[in-house]
Formats: C-alpha cells, sequence, structure tokens
C-alpha cells in the first residue's frame, strides 16, 4: 500500500466528505456523514475534522486540503472569494491556512460574480471545475454541476468568465412540501418513475421557459382532470425546473460551448436523461471524481514533493 500524502476534504452545509490520498493519487480510507458546516459550526469543525482522521489512523503530520463551506464566513475561517473573469490555475493560490491546528490545514477560496445585474457566488464547485476541467483546460465550456442550488460555469481557455445559480433542487423541495403539489406527489416514491412525463416536461419547459409557473401547476390540475399518477406528478414537476434551468443556463453560454456535466447518482441520470431529450451533446464527469481532482491539484500546489 502507497504511503498517505495528504487529506481531502469536501465540507458542504450539511455534508461531509473526507479522503485519505495515497502519494500515486489512490483512495486509501475514505469517510462520509452528515457533520456539514451546520452542525460543524455548533459542535467545533477542528472536533469534527480530528474525529475522522482518527478513525482512519491519519498520520499525526499529514497535511490537510479543504474545500467548500468550512471557508464560509460562518465556517471555519473564511478563505473569500477570487472575483471573475479568472483563470482556474488561481484558485491553486488562494487557500488561506487555518490557526492554531497541529498539522497543516488549507481551506480554498470560492468565486465571486460581482456584476451588480447578476450577482453570485460559488463555494466548493470551484474545486469540482477544477477537477473537471483542468486549469489548461481549451475551447468555450458551459460546466453544468446539478444540486440544490446548480451551477453553470462558462469557462473559455481555462478562464471562468462567467456563472449562474439556479435553485433547483430548493425549488423542487420547497414546491413538493410546501405547496398544494404535496397532495399531487403523495405516494410517488411507491411508484415506478415515469420517464415520459419527465421528458415532455423538459421539453415543453425548455421551449417556453416564460409559462414557468403555469407548466408547475399543471402537474396539479393534470392529476385532477386526466388522472396521472403521483410519479408522473412529481416527474413533471423535476421535468419543469430542470428544463427551465437548462434554457437559462444556455442563454448565457457562448454558441460554440461545450456542455460538461459534473453529477453523479440520481442527479446524474436525470440530467442527462434532460439533455438527450433536448439533443444537447455533453461529456459526463463523476462529481465525487472532479472534486477529488480539485482538491489533488491544490494540494500538489502548496505542497509538491
Amino acid at each position: 500500500m502507497p504511503n498517505p500524502a495528504y487529506v481531502a476534504v469536501d465540507w458542504g452545509t450539511s455534508s461531509f466528505r473526507l479522503w485519505l490520498i495515497g502519494a500515486d493519487g489512490s483512495v486509501l480510507a475514505e469517510r462520509r456523514s452528515g457533520e456539514g458546516m451546520t452542525t460543524a459550526a455548533k459542535t467545533g469543525f477542528s472536533e469534527v475534522l480530528a474525529g475522522h482522521l482518527a478513525a482512519i489512523s491519519a498520520p499525526a503530520e499529514l497535511p490537510v486540503i479543504v474545500c467548500g463551506m468550512a471557508g464560509a464566513r460562518q465556517g471555519w475561517v473564511e478563505a473569500g472569494y477570487i472575483d471573475v473573469p479568472a483563470s482556474l490555475s488561481s484558485i491553486l493560490s488562494g487557500a488561506v491556512s487555518v490557526p492554531g491546528e497541529s498539522r497543516d490545514v488549507r481551506i480554498l477560496p470560492g468565486l465571486a460574480q460581482r456584476d451588480a445585474a447578476a450577482p453570485d457566488v460559488m463555494r466548493g464547485e470551484e474545486t469540482q471545475l477544477l477537477g473537471a476541467l483542468g486549469s489548461a483546460s481549451k475551447g468555450m465550456q458551459s460546466v453544468c454541476m446539478p444540486g440544490t442550488h446548480s451551477k453553470w460555469v462558462h469557462v473559455s481557455d481555462g478562464k471562468v468568465i462567467g456563472f449562474s445559480t439556479f435553485m433547483t433542487g430548493e425549488l423542487f423541495d420547497a414546491i413538493t412540501k410546501h405547496t398544494i403539489l404535496t397532495h399531487a406527489v403523495a405516494g410517488a416514491e411507491d411508484q415506478p418513475a415515469d420517464a415520459a412525463a419527465f421528458e415532455a416536461a423538459v421539453a415543453t419547459a425548455f421551449k417556453q421557459p416564460a409559462l414557468a409557473s403555469n407548466l408547475i401547476f399543471t402537474a396539479r390540475s393534470g392529476q385532477l382532470l386526466h388522472g396521472i399518477s403521483a410519479a408522473a406528478a412529481q416527474a413533471k414537476l423535476s421535468g419543469t425546473l430542470i428544463g427551465l434551468e437548462i434554457a437559462g443556463a444556455l442563454q448565457n453560454a457562448g454558441k460554440d460551448a461545450a456542455i460538461t456535466l459534473v453529477a453523479s447518482g440520481r442527479l446524474q441520470t436525470l440530467y442527462e436523461r434532460a439533455f438527450h431529450t433536448l439533443s444537447l451533446a455533453f461529456n459526463a464527469i463523476d462529481a465525487d471524481a472532479a472534486v477529488r481532482g480539485g482538491l489533488s491539484a491544490a494540494a500538489q500546489a502548496i505542497w509538491p514533493n
């Protein structure tokens, strides 16, 4: 087994992921938990990290590279933002040290778009972006990173020229739990997924985004008047929101931009289906592999031996 080289951590709002990385780049150990920033802010970031490091028997001198919400203002140590337009390589040099730790712990910065008409921020996704494209990527790229808050990032020859956040996942959760559509989707998890309803909704929303709130309501009215199932109503809502997201994102993309999807699991399946429905060519990269790749690039830049 190769010797451990460093520890990589992706610290989200509600999730914690840690990998022990060997000198050859292999994953020697992995830890996952729900101890995201919200929990760690109460129990202590240092204590949470120390518990996971002890669980994998990480050597005391092993350095740690962190991305995500641990670097937020309300996180462990504020890592700040790098303003776009910015090269992907600038992420590598923006890490801040965590004081008072017995080992070297660095937290990567986020990205900020300070345009008064379209202000936006990201924290954690910039590391996925670096791992997905590399700091020397060529041509125009539109990178889609789905999630609670989906990010679409426009990159030209290794420089981030702009990005947009879409609250797709959070809207889906809020609508299905706190609106009249709660009744429409009740029991959907016990029924087979309705791919046809999803694809039809994606296509309609992409073509007619101005009808957004009307299209959302048809998940309910279609059930009342035409008896569509709870699974179809859920698929219709999901497809509508994703179709709206893609329509909005591509408004800001260069006409020759290649789409890169950085996702995993259920979200990867949904977005791939949406892109196929809209006849949009894309390249898919696993989200975990991307964030590890970005953290690895940062670790090699900070500790090059």
